[in-house]
């Protein structure tokens, strides 16, 4: 029976055979066996990844699509015995089952959905493989698409359809500028004229106001002249009229009219001045008996 050292490292766990029966698993440290009563198989908890090589999938609407992806993925300590005992290479496993696995979520998705759904690929990915890796005391703790490349054909067809959906969206948007355009104009137009209006409204309004105010001024002024005129004609005798109305015959007289008509009323102003004229013939008449 010959000792056998070992150093176990931190992030190892040393799975013990004794006799070729499963005797558990030996933790970090130096640790003492003897050969050939023991043997042991190393396993490593630390998380590694697995690039899965790039394969051609066959897509819902039967497009061919070219992808490969990583796998991240590490031996969960309480079950490691599995990933030594269930299965003789899980790194070949792993990758078989994301290869089949892929193929089979790809086959659910149409070619758009795949190259914009990446996301969820990802984790429809992680969760089936972890499914399944789980009897092998493997975790998958993520997985990324690498890359997705569709066949030429269809790679140009998406670059038309992008093409003419970057003309549509130019349009779309050409078109609603316009519109825009359009309804801001509207609008400013539709506030001009409701400006103007308010403007005229208000202009009608002091022009009124103006007007009323005028013409009560001039009322005013007329009715204070015609007071005036009111107070002086009650101070104006009937002589007076007369001497205006002499004045008026004066002005008569002087033009090339020879034919004048008097109202009835003129003999009634001249009445006065009649009344003296003969009054005073009879008092120089009284007077001149009088001196003889």
């Amino acid at each position: 029976m010959i000792p056998n050292i070992k150093v176990i490292k931190q992030y190892e766990r040393l799975a013990l055979f004794t006799l070729g029966k499963y005797s558990g698993l030996m933790q970090p440290g130096l640790r003492v066996l003897f050969w050939p009563f023991h043997s042991t198989l190393r396993v490593d908890l630390r998380e590694e990844v697995i690039d899965i090589p790039r394969q051609t999938n066959i897509t819902k609407d039967n497009a061919p699509i070219e992808i490969d992806f990583l796998v991240y993925m590490r031996i969960m300590e309480n079950h490691a015995e599995k990933a030594v005992l269930e299965v003789v290479d899980f790194h070949s496993a792993v990758v078989g089952i994301a290869t089949t696995t892929l193929r089979a979520v790809i086959g659910e998705m149409s070619v758009d959905d795949v190259l914009s759904q990446r996301e969820r690929i990802n984790e429809e990915l992680r969760i089936k493989l972890d499914e399944i890796t789980e009897r092998w005391g493997i975790k998958v703790t993520q997985v990324e698409i690498r890359e997705i490349e569709p066949a030429r054909d269809i790679q140009e067809a998406m670059n038309r359809q992008m093409s003419a959906e970057r003309i549509r969206r130019a349009v779309v948007t050409e078109a609603e500028g316009t519109r825009q355009a359009a309804v801001t104009v509207a609008e400013g137009e539709k506030s001009a004229a409701i400006l103007r209006a308010e403007g005229h409204r208000q202009s009608e309004i002091l022009t009124a106001e103006g007007d009323q105010q005028a013409a009560v001024l001039r009322a005013e002024g007329f009715s204070t002249a015609l007071d005036k005129i009111n107070e002086v004609a009650d101070g104006i005798d009937v002589n007076t009229l007369s001497l205006q109305y002499f004045d008026t015959l004066k002005s008569m007289g002087e033009s090339p009219s020879t034919k004048f008509i008097f109202p009835m009323e003129f003999t009634n102003l001249l009445n006065p001045f009649l009344n003296a004229a003969t009054g005073g013939g009879s008092g120089r008449q009284g007077n001149g008996a009088g001196d003889d």
